[in-house]
């Protein structure tokens, strides 16, 4: 691999991340549970972006010593910013970085993917590699690896930013029972993962958790430009608007009841929320997002087919 291969994936510093919630440190936490999935392993890390320190920063909090993880990134200043908030080794040497490493998280860029496992193909034949670029799919990631079957595939969120992400997996056949732990364990670090069976499936969870955080901001531009219309002090719009959705996703999240039910014991006959709905239904809100949503996961498609040339020039033009 060139020296210059990792820097591609990270030309510019990580940004600034939010505060990321102190992880319970009880045994029966999710953070601990991935910990003891991971005991023992190293992790490399190929990239040191926003999502890669996102990872590491999860890992750090759920105890993984800093010895254990390592990054090849060779952007300068990021390098600083890992080795400084993480403790981790970060080099832009390949042989430093994967020599030994059991498990190796390739969180490059999707378009320079191909160029990286070719690089790296040779060093992490022994390795389990769990790829976090999104739409490249497992079939490209083989055979640009030569072969080699131990893959998952991760597509996270943005939420996992503050350890509040949630992660949809899928693993060739030739990752074991442990490797497939492992691949949980990681993501649970920054939220919480579901696997899915068949690899087309991971285009729907493209669609819904990976742009899904989009369609909430959306939302909540929404509502607080219209509490702002109807007199409200700005910063006021804003905490009802987020404090609402939040609260709102934590009694859904707890309640045995469906979103729906919940729906209709907030909407009593005649009130204001029934007006509200009658307006969504007129709208065809359900309609439009079931059709917003099939235009996201058929633009997975389309991008799984692009990030698969091997043309590396040709990742670069949209169809």
């Amino acid at each position: 691999m060139t020296s210059a291969t990792p820097a591609e994936s990270s030309t510019h510093p990580a940004a600034p991340h939010p505060a990321a919630p102190q992880r319970d440190a009880t045994p029966d936490s999710p953070a601990q549970s991935a910990l003891a999935q991971l005991a023992g392993q190293s992790i490399a890390f190929v990239g040191g972006g926003n999502m890669a320190a996102a990872l590491i920063g999860g890992l750090r909090d759920a105890g993984l010593p800093a010895e254990r993880i390592r990054v090849l990134e060779i952007q300068p200043a990021t390098r600083q910013d890992l080795q400084a908030r993480f403790g981790v080794l970060a080099s832009a040497e390949p042989a430093e970085v994967l020599s030994g490493a059991p498990v190796v998280v390739l969180a490059v860029k999707p378009q320079q993917l191909g160029v990286v496992c070719r690089s790296l193909a040779a060093r992490v034949r022994d390795s389990l590699i769990i790829s976090i670029a999104a739409g490249v799919r497992t079939a490209d990631l083989a055979r640009w690896l030569d072969g080699h079957d131990r893959i998952v595939r991760a597509m996270p969120n943005t939420p996992a930013l503050v350890r509040s992400g949630v992660t949809g997996l899928y693993a060739l056949a030739g990752v074991e029972a442990s490797g497939r732990a492992v691949a949980t364990a990681l993501m649970a670090a920054v939220g919480t993962a579901v696997w899915v069976e068949q690899e087309v499936a991971l285009d729907g969870v493209t669609a819904i958790s990976g742009s899904g955080p989009a369609y909430v901001f959306h939302f909540l531009e929404g509502l607080i430009a219209a509490g702002e219309a109807l007199g409200l002090e700005a910063a006021t719009a804003r905490q009802l608007a987020l404090e609402t959705v939040l609260g709102s996703a934590r009694l859904a999240a707890s309640s045995a009841d469906t979103p729906a039910v919940l729906r209709v014991r907030v909407t009593s006959p005649g009130g204001t929320t029934q007006a509200a709905m009658e307006q969504f239904t007129a709208g065809d809100l359900t309609g439009l997002i079931a059709r917003a949503t099939a235009a996201a996961a058929r633009r997975a498609v389309e991008l799984g087919d692009l990030l698969g040339i091997d043309d590396a020039s040709a990742t670069h033009r949209k169809p």
